[in-house]
C-alpha cells in the first residue's frame, strides 16, 4: 500500500519538528515540508505523485495560511484535497474564515499529537471512501442529472459515505457537497441510530478506535434494524435532502455554529460545516431527528 503523502506547510522550524515527531512512529504516512505559502505551492505544481492531505498553518509571512487555501480550493487539480488547517487564531470569525475558505479542518493551537493523529484518520477515510466509489460512479455520473426524486436507505457508515459520494455529484459543487452530505448521514447513523455520546466520540477519536466502536454497536441486536433514510428531491430552482434516523434527536441548535469551546476536540463541527461550505440552508426537525438540508440551483 502506498503511503498517505502530507504536505505540511509552516514557516516556524519547531513547528514543523514537533509535527515530525509526532508522524514519526506512523509508517503509512509520508511528510513533506514547507517553510511558507509559496514555496508549498511550487511543491504541489511540481510533485511526482500527488499529495493526500495538507497540513497547514494560518499566519505566515509572504503567502499566509489563508491565501495558500484560496488558491488550492480554486484549482481543479488540487481542491480535492483535505486541508487542515493549524493555528493559534481561534477565535469564532477565525475559524469561521478558515471553513468558508475550504479548511477540512481548523486545528487550534496547542494541541495533542493524538488529537492531529485522529483527525488525520479521519480525512483518510474519507478519501478511501471517495475514491473507491468515485471509480464506480464514473461511467454513469451523466445519468444522475435525470434524478428527481429518490429514497435511499443505509445502516452503517461505510454506506453513508458510499451515498454521500453519489448523491454528490448531482450538486453544482461536488466536493463540496460530499463533506456535508457525508457528515448528516454519519451523524445520523452514529449519534442518532447507534447512541454514541458526542464525549464518547471524542474518546475514541484520540484513542483511533471509533470505527471499530462503530461497527461494533452496528452488530448489536437493539441496532441491527435500525435504518437512516434520506429523500432526494431535486426542482428547477432547489436541492432538498431529508435524512432521517431512529434516535432520539439531540439538540442540534448547538452544533449549527462553530464553537469556541470544541475548537480543539477532533470531531463536533460537522454540522456547523456542512451548514457553511456545502448547502445553503440547513436544519432540523423532530426533535434533531430529521436533518433538511437545501441548495439552491438558480445561483
Amino acid at each position: 500500500m502506498n503511503p498517505i503523502r502530507i504536505l505540511v506547510v509552516d514557516d516556524e522550524m519547531i513547528n514543523r519538528e514537533i509535527i515530525e515527531e509526532y508522524f514519526s512512529d506512523q509508517p503509512r504516512f509520508s511528510l513533506r515540508l514547507a517553510e511558507g505559502g509559496e514555496e508549498a505551492w511550487e511543491m504541489l505544481l511540481t510533485a511526482d505523485e500527488p499529495f493526500d492531505i495538507i497540513l497547514l498553518d494560518r499566519m505566515m509571512p509572504g503567502l499566509d495560511g489563508i491565501g495558500l487555501l484560496l488558491r488550492i480550493k480554486a484549482d481543479q487539480r488540487f481542491q480535492h484535497i483535505p486541508v487542515i488547517m493549524q493555528t493559534a487564531a481561534g477565535e469564532p470569525e477565525q475559524i469561521r474564515e478558515g471553513m468558508v475558505a475550504g479548511a477540512y479542518y481548523y486545528l487550534t493551537k496547542p494541541y495533542r499529537g493524538d488529537t492531529l493523529l485522529a483527525i488525520v484518520q479521519a480525512a483518510c477515510m474519507l478519501l478511501s471512501s471517495r475514491d473507491a466509489v468515485q471509480q464506480k460512479f464514473n461511467d454513469c455520473v451523466g445519468s444522475l442529472n435525470f434524478l428527481r426524486d429518490a429514497e435511499f436507505i443505509i445502516r452503517t457508515v461505510d454506506e453513508a459515505n458510499q451515498l454521500a459520494i453519489l448523491i454528490s455529484q448531482t450538486f453544482p459543487n461536488p466536493d463540496a457537497a460530499v463533506i456535508g452530505i457525508s457528515e448528516l448521514l454519519v451523524n445520523a447513523v452514529e449519534h442518532g441510530n447507534l447512541g454514541l455520546s458526542y464525549q464518547e466520540k471524542t474518546r475514541l477519536k484520540m484513542v483511533d478506535r471509533w470505527k471499530e466502536e462503530i461497527d461494533r454497536l452496528s452488530l448489536l441486536p437493539e441496532h441491527a434494524s435500525k435504518t437512516v433514510k434520506l429523500h432526494y428531491h431535486r426542482g428547477d430552482e432547489i436541492i432538498r435532502l431529508k435524512i432521517y434516523d431512529q434516535g432520539n434527536g439531540f439538540p442540534w441548535e448547538d452544533f449549527l455554529e462553530l464553537s469556541a469551546e470544541r475548537a480543539c476536540d477532533p470531531n463536533g463541527r460537522g454540522i456547523a460545516l456542512a451548514k457553511m461550505m456545502s448547502f445553503t440552508r440547513l436544519f432540523y426537525d423532530g426533535g434533531g431527528k430529521i436533518a433538511i438540508a437545501e441548495t439552491d440551483l438558480s445561483n
